[in-house]
């Protein structure tokens, strides 16, 4: 089992944004967005390097394909936040609210989810590379189709996880109270849980074998 690495975030001196709203495929370097209401504002395709989002409300703000770089987000809240295709490498996001947040066909690598709690994260077809979610609740989060490799659960809650048609290589499940799987129990080819997390799931486990337990 091979450990994910963790992102090391250093951020340069930070000018505060002032633009007002984002721009498709705007151009964000060195930048602090602190307490700002980015609702419902396109930012597709955009490039955050070296920035730190802070407080702001992202209520179904478009960025899609967006690329976030070496940047920390502290403290987002939203519904419905659009990332289809979008890219997050180096990055930490901390103590976040987000529900219904759309991740499908993303590619993260080297990110920390750390804290808050995500209703309904949907990762389908995504590709996570040293990933770890630490101290945070994910509800019915959607894993179906992603690739999962060096990926870690710590101190998480996982409640209702999908994980029908994804492939997970160096996945550690342990640190995942409760660890609740809904469907792809077939799929944990690859993860490793403990012996507690067994026998919490072999219900489930011998429903899906076809087992009856009398």
């Amino acid at each position: 089992m091979r450990g994910a690495r963790r992102p090391e975030v250093r951020l340069p001196p930070l000018e505060p944004w002032s633009e007002g709203e984002l721009a498709p495929d705007g151009d964000y370097d060195g930048l602090e967005f602190r307490e700002c209401d980015l609702a419902g504002q396109d930012g597709a395709g955009a490039r955050f390097m070296d920035c730190a989002l802070t407080g702001c409300a992202v209520d179904g703000t478009a960025l899609g394909r967006a690329r976030v770089l070496d940047s920390v987000l502290t403290g987002l809240r939203g519904v419905g936040t659009r990332l289809a295709e979008a890219t997050l490498r180096d990055v930490e996001l901390v103590d976040a609210r987000l529900g219904g947040t759309q991740l499908h066909g993303a590619v993260l690598e080297r990110v920390v989810i750390r804290g808050g709690k995500i209703d309904y994260l949907n990762l389908r077809e995504a590709r996570l590379k040293d990933v770890v979610f630490e101290s945070c609740v994910l509800v019915e989060p959607d894993f179906a189709g992603a690739r999962l490799e060096r990926v870690e659960f710590t101190d998480c809650a996982l409640k209702g996880a999908d994980f029908g048609g994804a492939s997970l290589t160096d996945v550690d499940l342990r640190g995942a109270a409760p660890l609740e799987i809904t469907r792809g129990l077939d799929r944990l080819s690859g993860a490793v849980i403990s012996t507690g997390q067994l026998l919490d799931l072999a219900p489930v486990l011998a429903a899906a074998m076809g087992i009856r337990v009398m």
